[in-house]
């Protein structure tokens, strides 16, 4: 049935010109979630069912029922929970709006300065009462941010980028070498993936040449939303053409001909500045058919999400371009052999693509010498606001932890006792343990945390460990695709037991507890509920003292 909806929404969208999951968010557009009749119109237009539709549009956060008739969302996400900024942000919006026509959003990235909400299109960052009733009224409609940018070693991602025309001779450059020198320079580079795994990325472009079908698939997921990291937002609205041209760099390496940026609903401005530059390369002559008049044809397709972390699962992604409810698909067959519409398709995060630029115009050997002989090349880090200088960084792989929290950040501005670091399934980094950790890919697996998107956010010491670990449950149970039951019921039984640790005469049994979370581990499809047992458990490590009375 899976591979029939797919070849369904191949056929009848004509690929991606008449796309079934932007059909469906259409009809969100004016109300907040689309009307049965509409739904129903879509369903017989593209040959599927009504329920498979419907289970598509009923899934996102802003396509399902529950968001008819929002007009202002408040961020939930980790950092902002931890800064305590959020009541008194809902509080001033109540002043305005009526409850239901309040919703929440996750997470917003302004994880640097918090107090952030999203209105009319457009996220803001209000410090006071006053200014939130400015923007609710229309009269300051100014949201943009500023956060602090620097480096530590070798600027390759936070470098003025190099203007169209240079680009172009690059590019050009590139296309009379052909595609197996390419491949052989991103090998050399070592460039592995930035979205946690750290999979090698000349594999994924090798294997995806070689596969038989097309057309071939480049897809961006620009839709990892690890609440505390900004990284694709200052890739997307700062380097825009890196991550643009990387995608066309990927493209040519693994002989495919389209290019999909899928981008998180939350972030507006990454959407607007990604659709402009795709508008200029394609003045230039970089989007479109026979690129500088070579054999080899690129176009860029622009993709808004709308509002689901288990997108940044790669298959997910897949699944919810293809207009299907996304559930995370079971391997193999992987991607590279069958992606998106059932082609081979190559699928890297924001950071990872960004970074080819730089490896086809400096060399493969350029970028190995940054880094460490395995972690080659620099990592962005989002430092969120318990730090003095929040903002973001980038450094050499390899670069003590210790150092990017005081020399760039300037330690923290409140007693902290953890970072949590690579989102919400990242580990949980007592402050003790910072000077043990340099960040890389082995520094962080041999100490048992996980670098991932490299977010690190500030757990206050006065915020309660065992609420922290409920909001990581909770957030886990709202995002889940359903698909496999470890993470879809694991992720409410978790929840539940820890609220009522807190609030009942009640304590957890700690076998109990601890199977639970074995079960996440080995039974989950993903790393949604596979990667929740990580802070978990260094929490109950680390934290045992403070965690011991909840607990038998």
């Amino acid at each position: 049935m899976s591979k029939n909806l797919t070849a369904l929404a191949a056929r009848k969208g004509k690929g991606l010109t008449n796309n079934l999951f932007e059909r469906i968010a259409n009809l969100s557009e004016d109300t907040g979630a689309p009307d049965k009749e509409g739904l129903k119109r879509i369903a017989e237009e593209f040959l599927v069912g009504n329920a498979n539709v419907y289970g598509t549009a009923t899934f996102y956060d802003f396509t399902r029922p529950e968001n008819q008739g929002k007009k202002a969302y408040v961020c939930n996400g980790s950092a902002c929970l931890l800064a305590g900024t959020q009541d008194a942000v809902k509080a001033a919006l109540s002043k305005h709006f009526q409850p239901n026509e309040i919703g929440e959003m996750c997470c917003l990235g302004r994880c640097h300065e918090n107090s952030a909400f999203h209105i009319s299109g457009q996220n803001y960052s209000a410090k006071s009462a006053t200014e939130i009733a400015q923007i609710a009224g229309g009269a300051l409609q100014d949201g943009a941010d500023n956060y602090r940018v620097a480096h530590i070693g070798t600027p390759v991602l936070t470098a003025p980028f190099p203007e169209l025309d240079e680009c172009r001779t690059a590019i050009a450059a590139m296309l009379q070498a052909g595609p197996e020198a390419l491949l052989q320079t991103i090998k050399a580079s070592g460039l592995r993936g930035r979205g946690g795994a750290g999979f090698p990325m000349a594999f994924k472009l090798d294997a995806c040449r070689k596969a038989p079908g097309t057309p071939k698939f480049i897809v961006c997921n620009a839709d990892e939303g690890d609440p505390g990291a900004f990284s694709d937002r200052y890739l997307m609205e700062q380097q825009p053409y890196a991550v643009l041209l990387g995608m066309l760099i990927a493209g040519y390496a693994a002989r495919a001909e389209r290019g999909v940026i899928y981008i998180r609903a939350e972030y507006p401005e990454s959407i607007a500045v990604t659709q402009e530059t795709i508008e200029a390369l394609t003045a230039a002559g970089l989007n479109g058919d026979n690129l500088l008049g070579s054999d080899f044809s690129f176009h860029f397709k622009l993709i808004k999400a709308q509002g689901a972390y288990i997108c940044g699962e790669e298959t997910a992604l897949l699944q919810s371009i293809e207009g299907k409810r996304p559930e995370v698909r079971v391997r193999p067959p992987y991607p590279a052999q069958e992606g998106l519409f059932g082609k081979p398709t190559v699928v890297n995060n924001v950071e990872s693509l960004a970074n080819l630029y730089y490896i086809l115009t400096q060399g493969g050997e350029a970028f190995a010498q940054i880094g460490t002989q395995r972690s080659s090349g620099t990592k962005l880090l989002s430092l969120d606001s318990s730090f003095h200088r929040p903002g973001l960084y980038e450094v050499d792989m390899g670069t003590p932890l210790a150092k990017a929290v005081e020399s760039l950040g300037g330690g923290f501005r409140r007693p902290v006792k953890a970072l949590h670091i690579g989102g919400p399934l990242g580990g949980l980094v007592p402050v003790h343990k910072i000077p043990d950790l340099t960040i890389d890919f082995e520094s962080f697996a041999q100490q048992g945390f996980l670098l991932g998107h490299a977010s690190i956010i500030g757990v206050p010491e006065e915020y309660p460990m065992v609420q922290y670990l409920e909001h990581l449950f909770a957030f886990t149970a709202h995002e889940s695709c359903g698909k496999c039951f470890p993470c879809r019921i694991g992720s409410v039984r978790g929840k539940e037991m820890l609220h009522k640790a807190q609030h009942e005469s009640y304590k957890i049994d700690t076998a109990l507890f601890n199977d639970l979370v074995d079960t996440l581990a080995k039974g989950s499809l993903c790393a949604l509920g596979g990667g929740i047992p990580l802070p978990v458990r260094n929490a109950m490590t680390y934290f045992k003292d403070e965690l011991e009375p909840y607990f038998s």
